[in-house]
C-alpha cells in the first residue's frame, strides 16, 4: 500500500520542480542603478520572483546567453572601443557566478550566442562578429576570427556605417545569420564548426527595405520560417527558410495604421506552442504587438498593449508559457504579464522585478 501511497507525491513533486526556473538578468551597470548580473528563481505556476545572487564588478553585461549543459555564462561588456566578451561557470542549485575570463571584442557587442564549440558577438558600432573558441574549462579562447561588414545604409543618420545587431544559429547549426541594421543587410554564413580559423565564410544575402533597419530574428521550432523585426520601420518580414535561403513570404507591420511616431522596435519571439508571435516597441510606443501564426507562417495582428514601463528591450516567454516578462531600460524594472494561451492575450499580474537597467532575460533550468 505504501507503494501506491508515494507515487501521486513522487509525481506532485515532480511537477512542482518542474515549474521552478531561474531568470538570469543582464543590465547596463554604466546607469549607476545596477551591479551587475542577477539571478532569480522563478515560480511558473504563480509568476513569483526571489532574488538569488548578484555577480558584481562585470561592466555592461547587457546580453548574456547560458550554455546548453547549463554550466557556464557567457556575456558581453558593451564598452565602446575597450568593450569585451566574458566567460562564468555557473552553479545553477547555488545560482552563484564565477568569473573565468574575458577576451577583447568589437566595439559595443550587443548579442552573443554559444553552443559547444564556439562564442559569438554581434558588435554593432564596430559592425562586425567576433568568433572565439571554448576552452575546455568553459574559458574563452583567443579570437579566432573577426567577419567585418563595410559600407552604409539609406539612412545617414542611422546607417552611416555598418551596425550588426544579431548572430543566430539557423535550426539545423550549419549557417549563422547575422543581422546589419546599418546595411539593411541579413548575411547568410555558412558554419564551419571545426574550422580553426575561418569558422564563417559567406554564403548568401538579403537585401530589407531601405531604411529598414533589421534588429532581432526569430525562427519557427520546425524551423521552416523566420520572423525578422525591423528597428527603425517598425516593420516584420517573415521567411520561408530551407538549406541556407530566406524566402520573403510576407510584410507586415507592429504599428498601428496611421502610426506616425517614433519607432524603435526591440525584440521578437515565438510562443513555445508556435501559435503566437510577440514584438516589442521602444520609441513613442512602448508596447508588444501579438501576431497570431498561420500553419503558412503568415502573420495577423490580433492585439496591442502597453509594457506598463518605458524602453521595452529584451523579453522572454517562461518555458510553460504562462508567463511573458519585459525588460524595461529606462523604468528599471521587469514586469510580469500572464499569457492566455488560446488567445495569446496578455494581462498584467501587478508583478514587478526591481532591478536597475535591465535588457537582457534568459531562463534557465534548475537542475
Amino acid at each position: 500500500m505504501k507503494r501506491y501511497l508515494l507515487l501521486p507525491v513522487v509525481l506532485l513533486s515532480m511537477q512542482t520542480y518542474a515549474q521552478k526556473h531561474q531568470l538570469i538578468i543582464g543590465t547596463y551597470t554604466n546607469t549607476g542603478k545596477s551591479e551587475g548580473i542577477y539571478v532569480y528563481d522563478f515560480d511558473a505556476k504563480t509568476g513569483d520572483a526571489k532574488q538569488k545572487s548578484v555577480t558584481k564588478g562585470v561592466q555592461n553585461p547587457s546580453y548574456l546567453t547560458v550554455s546548453a549543459d547549463n554550466k557556464f555564462i557567457y556575456s558581453v561588456n558593451e564598452s565602446g572601443a575597450s568593450s569585451a566578451a566574458s566567460a562564468f561557470s555557473f552553479d545553477a542549485p547555488s545560482a552563484e557566478l564565477k568569473f573565468l575570463n574575458k577576451q577583447s571584442a568589437g566595439a559595443d557587442p550587443c548579442y552573443i550566442i554559444a553552443d559547444k564549440k564556439h562564442v559569438i558577438t554581434a558588435n554593432y558600432s564596430g559592425g562586425n562578429a567576433s568568433i572565439y573558441g571554448i576552452e575546455a574549462d568553459g574559458s574563452l579562447g583567443a579570437l579566432k576570427q573577426s567577419v567585418q561588414h563595410t559600407g552604409n545604409g539609406f539612412n545617414p543618420n542611422r546607417q552611416n556605417s555598418p551596425h550588426v545587431h544579431m548572430a543566430l544559429f539557423t535550426p539545423d547549426h550549419r549557417f549563422v545569420l547575422i543581422n546589419d541594421l546599418g546595411k539593411d543587410k541579413v548575411y547568410i554564413y555558412k558554419y564551419n564548426a571545426d574550422a580553426e580559423k575561418n569558422v564563417l565564410t559567406p554564403h548568401d544575402s538579403v537585401a530589407i527595405a531601405p531604411g529598414a533597419g533589421p534588429r532581432h530574428l526569430t525562427f519557427s521550432k520546425d524551423g521552416k520560417f523566420a520572423y525578422l523585426l525591423h528597428e527603425m520601420d517598425g516593420g516584420v518580414t517573415v521567411f520561408s527558410y530551407k538549406d541556407g535561403s530566406l524566402k520573403k513570404i510576407q510584410d507586415t507591420k507592429i504599428t498601428a495604421d496611421g502610426f506616425n511616431g517614433e519607432n524603435g522596435a526591440a525584440d521578437i519571439h515565438l510562443s513555445p506552442d508556435g501559435k503566437f508571435l510577440y514584438a516589442t516597441n521602444r520609441g513613442s510606443e512602448n508596447n508588444i504587438t501579438i501576431f497570431s501564426v498561420a500553419k503558412s507562417g503568415l502573420l495577423s495582428k490580433t492585439g496591442q498593449v502597453s509594457t506598463m514601463g518605458k524602453g521595452p528591450r529584451n523579453f522572454v516567454i517562461d518555458p510553460s508559457g504562462k508567463f511573458l516578462l519585459v525588460a524595461h531600460h529606462y523604468t528599471n524594472d521587469v514586469v510580469v504579464f500572464e499569457r492566455n494561451a488560446a488567445s495569446g492575450a496578455l494581462k498584467d499580474t501587478g508583478k514587478r522585478i526591481a532591478v536597475g537597467a535591465p535588457v537582457c532575460l534568459v531562463f534557465a533550468p534548475i537542475k
